[in-house]
């Protein structure tokens, strides 16, 4: 099973002691609030607390109720334990297969069994069991797991009807500074509720392969290993985005992300009625020209670029001429200077679109117009 840096064992966390410097604050002080009651003839007063925070207009409203919030989707969000087999290794170099067990978390987006999570919580898994809300658990055929390690989504379907849905919402809308709740399978022990504000929207961030994933929201509501796959929620109860990661850095708290629900939205409905994400398909294999050396080894004649290491028959690239060692150098009006960066731009491009490509082949740099098809369905 394959386990993201960014996650451990469905997110990685790396705990690291800080100083925090706190200048110039000044604590807020709650007003009680007293209200009477009679009990026998008599009349008491009672002074009760109200937590409140000032407003733009100089009143004072209540704090939103994250209760109200968890009541109405909890029993739509799902615990998910995985079981992989995986190679390892003795002292003496011997590979040998060795059973690992993971947590992820899920949620109901339809009212007959489907569920999204992670791509990263299902992928390589042998076996998976979905827990909900009521404590009843129902396995998972894996033939009805549906998933896109790009996106890091899947969708996955188990026999029931009549199950809780959540509702998408619009996470376009949302303000930095607004509230968000976190609800998964926290530390793998049930389902567990946090919340924060959203800190940034549309964020880009790598993963430890180089992997580019865009549009996230950063949110400092406490991301454990398990939540991923869990649902980010505004106070409507809406889905607003779906927890993919936490920033692994020394020194660095309160960092978590999630793929937008605008972001996802498509692309769950892709895997829904497809199987898989329709994308642009340019049909190549390549890998980043790292040095010198590396161009020297494999006898190329420019020393960045992408190599070309594999061209599928029936391609954009196969018809078009493409070969293994031919030099990838600039693709629809951007220099070429990662593998990586290939991928991200052609996944940016719309299939039936002609684009323009320069590459090296031996010693001589051609340009071509090409356009880019549908990605193949999956065997």
């Amino acid at each position: 099973m394959k386990i993201r840096n960014l996650v451990l064992p469905i997110i990685t966390i790396l705990f690291a002691l800080s100083l925090v410097v706190i200048s110039g604050c000044q604590f807020l002080t709650i007003p009680p609030k007293t209200s009477t009651t009679t009990v026998a003839g008599n009349t008491t007063s009672i002074s009760t607390t109200h937590v409140t925070i000032p407003v733009a207009d100089g009143t004072w409203q209540p704090l939103p109720s994250i209760a109200d919030v968890v009541a109405q989707v909890k029993p739509s969000v799902v615990a998910i334990n995985v079981k992989a087999t995986v190679i390892t290794y003795d002292i003496f170099g011997r590979a040998y297969q060795q059973e690992q067990e993971g947590a992820g978390s899920g949620w109901i987006i339809s009212s007959d069994g489907l569920i999204v999570t992670n791509n990263h919580v299902v992928d390589g898994a042998t076996s998976i069991m979905v827990t909900f809300d009521d404590g009843s658990s129902l396995a998972v055929d894996l033939k009805n797991v549906k998933a896109d390690a790009l996106s890091d989504l899947a969708v996955l379907k188990v026999d029931a009807a009549g199950l809780p849905a959540l509702k998408m919402g619009d996470s376009t809308k949302l303000r930095e500074g607004d509230w968000v709740v976190a609800i998964g399978n926290s530390l793998g022990e049930g389902i567990r509720v946090t919340q924060g504000i959203v800190s940034r929207k549309d964020v880009s961030m790598q993963d430890e392969n180089g992997q580019t994933f865009e549009g996230l929201i950063e949110t400092d509501a406490t991301i454990n290993p398990g939540n991923s796959g869990g649902p980010l929620l505004n106070m409507a109860g809406e889905v607003i985005g779906i927890t993919n990661a936490k920033r692994v850095q020394t020194g660095v708290e309160g960092v978590g992300y999630a793929i937008s629900s605008n972001e996802a939205s498509s692309l769950i409905q892709d895997l829904i009625n497809n199987g898989y994400i329709v994308r642009p398909y340019l049909g190549v294999s390549t890998e980043t020209i790292v040095n010198n050396s590396y161009a020297r080894w494999y006898g190329l004649k420019v020393n960045s670029g992408v190599r070309i290491t594999a061209v599928g028959a029936d391609s954009p690239a196969g018809k078009a001429g493409l070969q293994v060692n031919d030099v990838i150098v600039k693709f629809n009006g951007q220099d070429i200077i990662d593998a990586q960066q290939l991928i991200d731009i052609v996944n940016k491009a719309h299939v039936g679109q002609t684009v323009e490509m320069s590459y090296w082949h031996g010693p001589v740099e051609q340009t071509i117009n090409i356009m880019l098809t549908e990605t193949p369905k999956p065997q």
